[in-house]
């Protein structure tokens, strides 16, 4: 029985790494340097701002400049925080289509409550979406399974009956500890050095458009059942 999706928010549900990277050239010009390639920080977008930061500006969260590039980083973002930030291609579709079956959907992220709720509301999904689960709102983030099953009890949906889709391994890793259905994003934001071949996903997608057919023919296969 399929009951439920819940999605991972950056790099499954929503591309933000535009606002990212712009940010960040924003903040190298102010200091003298050149852009940064963009393919570098849209590869630690999933590391949160210490890992796109580190990448960036060649540096890491124990120099003693880290703490005040990261606050500028973050005042900034949190001024700018859909500017060029787009749901992937075929994502629209899909939500209309769990709207029209009644099929509630969520997200659960590693992106604190001060950011996320504001992205989705000015994203226009704060009402559709059934459950929002940020780091700041559990005792143990993901890879655990606790955000999921907070989610799946605001949705109302047993976790079983419950796909979870998501573009890094702790996505996965939640998703099979929870007990569901779990789909791996490889349009998302992509590390080159965890292969995920390894996540021991149930399935994968390459592109956000093929999540809906997939869904679809989940949800044949139950009417087929019963």
């Amino acid at each position: 029985m399929l009951a439920g999706i819940l999605f991972d928010l950056d790099g499954t549900l929503l591309d933000t790494a535009g606002d990212f990277v712009d940010i960040i050239q924003r903040m190298r010009a102010d200091r003298g340097l050149p852009p940064a390639p963009e393919s570098l920080v849209r590869s630690r977008v999933s590391d949160g701002s210490a890992g796109m930061l580190s990448a960036a500006f060649d540096s890491s969260p124990q120099a003693s400049e880290f703490d005040l590039l990261r606050e500028d980083f973050l005042q900034r973002y949190a001024a700018q925080l859909a500017m060029h930030t787009r749901l992937y291609p075929g994502i629209a579709e899909l939500l209309d289509w769990l709207d029209a079956e009644g099929l509630p959907w969520g997200v659960v992220t590693n992106k604190m409550s001060r950011f996320s709720i504001p992205l989705l509301q000015a994203m226009q999904l704060d009402r559709r979406c059934a459950s929002l689960v940020c780091p700041d709102q559990v005792s143990q983030p993901k890879p655990h399974p606790e955000p999921l099953f907070k989610a799946c009890s605001e949705m109302r949906v047993t976790p079983q009956h419950c796909v979870f889709v998501g573009d890094h391994r702790r996505d996965i890793e939640a998703g099979r500890a929870a007990g569901m259905r779990t789909a791996a994003a490889l349009y998302g934001y992509l590390s080159s050095d965890d292969p995920p071949a390894t996540w021991q996903a149930d399935h994968s997608v390459q592109h956000a458009a093929e999540l809906l057919p997939w869904l679809q023919q989940l949800r044949q296969q139950e009417i087929f059942d019963v």
